[in-house]
């Protein structure tokens, strides 16, 4: 095993495949002459020339259709977005194409693309840049999506959605990629649709995924030093979403707490909610909790932030309140 930064572990699975197979190919705004507005892509226009690790304008309806274009005709396009917030001009792309293709045509093509880039918030950007639509593509039938909190995860995760002959939406935070964590030195793939269990216990569960994993690890932390047993689960992946996982979790820990980064209304967290009261209501002793940003545009003075995202304190309450320890 190794050490590497989030974007190294991105670097090295789009590098890996595009040497694997020459039909992978990267195209983004400044991914190739300035080496990716997060580093991201750094030296990979060396290596691979012009042809393969493309500057485009500021144009994102533009270069995601070329990508859905090219992915059904045969190669594998990894389309970046500066920021998934720009995704919204290339949406139709996405939505009516990528992801309609394989259905439309009866199975005559598929569209194995990979539209990746960072998600959520990263600081003082407000409410335009500041936005996570995870629960978005994952309404959207003929979408994987898949969002990693780890190094590990989004090396394994992305060599697999490069793979994948299906488009795969990859979301990134931009405040992780300095992040570091363990690789190993050889190769590795990761399944899209299963979650992990990344740390367990026995006296409530937390899910998450993302960014938010540092919430729920820091809750889990914390709580730990007052004897409370959290197991945490990381989904990974939001489409398709491990719902056995989580079940499982919950027949062992009768309690379930989800944090996620978006907005309440038709959230992630809400379906899940949903599903495990239907699935597995009779091993809940509490109701389920969730913990999301606040019903608002994301404001940009630092302490209207901080009120708004979900954060390790509002965590542990959650948390205490389905144990009934409330102080």
């Amino acid at each position: 095993m190794r050490t590497i930064q989030f974007r190294e572990a991105l670097r090295e699975a789009m590098t890996e495949e595009m040497r694997r197979d020459e039909r992978v190919f990267l195209m983004g705004e400044e991914v190739a002459e300035y080496n990716g507005a997060y580093k991201v892509s750094q030296g990979m226009l060396d290596e691979f020339g012009p042809e393969r690790v493309i500057d485009t304008p500021i144009a994102e309806l533009g270069f995601a259709g070329i990508g859905v274009g090219a992915a059904a005709n045969g190669l594998l396009p990894i389309i970046e977005f500066m920021t998934f917030n720009f995704s919204l001009v290339a949406i139709d792309q996405v939505i009516n194409s990528a992801a309609k293709i394989y259905s439309m045509s009866g199975g005559q093509y598929s569209c194995p693309i990979v539209f990746r880039g960072p998600t959520g918030s990263a600081g003082m950007l407000s409410s335009q840049h500041s936005q996570n639509f995870e629960n978005w593509f994952a309404n959207t039938p003929g979408l994987k999506v898949v969002v990693p909190s780890d190094p590990y995860d989004a090396k394994g995760l992305l060599k697999s959605a490069i793979r994948d002959p299906n488009p795969v939406i990859f979301m990134e935070s931009e405040q992780m990629y300095g992040d570091k964590g363990e690789v190993p030195e050889e190769e590795y793939l990761l399944p899209i649709g299963k979650a992990a269990v990344k740390r367990e216990g026995k006296d409530v569960t937390l899910v998450s995924f993302g960014k938010m994993m540092k919430v729920a690890f820091g809750a889990a932390e914390e709580l730990a030093k007052d004897g409370v047993d959290v197991e945490v689960i990381d989904l990974r992946s939001v489409r398709p979403i491990d719902y056995d996982t989580i079940i499982e979790s919950v027949k062992k820990t009768h309690r379930l707490v989800i944090v996620e980064e978006a907005w309440p209304l038709a959230s992630i967290s809400a379906d899940i909610a949903f599903m495990i009261q239907r699935r597995a209501f009779d091993h809940l002793d509490a109701p389920v909790e969730r913990i999301t940003c606040a019903d608002v545009p994301l404001p940009y003075a630092p302490t209207l932030i901080e009120a708004s995202l979900p954060n390790v304190s509002r965590a542990i309450k959650a948390i205490k309140s389905v144990m009934y320890a409330e102080k």
